[in-house]
């Protein structure tokens, strides 16, 4: 986990990218942020890249490939999930079945899209300070 690394962001709706990116810069978190409409382009995104992401911020209901079987592609393959990326959902398909097969994907956290800025706003701090104070394996130096 790279604490100052890209916070990736998969929303579809154009109108809760633009809440997010407002939400973000008013936080004042300078990490970098990346959205894609979309679990395939997020996929392609994470396997082409050099960069190590922060975190992932992931809707459930996507087209081309939704949030529950992206997680599942990122926990199987090897490389990505040495990379210690946080998967948290940010979604409001809120029911029983929608959080269990959430945690059934190993995800590390589930969080309801408030409808309220100033919620929203609140909600963003607690995922993002949480992690940023969070230890991963990859964040120490190799033990000789």
């Amino acid at each position: 986990m790279n604490k100052n690394g890209t916070i990736i962001i998969i929303e579809d709706d154009e109108d809760d990218q633009f809440i997010l990116e407002e939400v973000f810069n008013e936080l004042g978190y300078s990490n970098q942020r990346l959205y894609f409409p979309d679990g395939l382009s997020a996929l392609e995104h994470l396997h082409t890249t050099t960069d190590l992401p922060f975190l992932i911020l992931s809707d459930i209901n996507l087209p081309k490939l939704d949030g529950l079987e992206l997680r599942r592609k990122l926990h199987t393959d090897a490389a990505l999930s040495l990379k210690c990326i946080p998967y948290i959902y940010f979604t409001t398909a809120i029911n029983q079945k929608a959080v269990i097969d959430a945690y059934s994907t190993s995800a590390q956290g589930f969080f309801i899209k408030p409808s309220k800025m100033e919620d929203i706003k609140n909600t963003i701090r607690l995922i993002v300070d949480y992690w940023k104070q969070c230890a991963a394996p990859n964040n120490f130096a190799a033990v000789p």
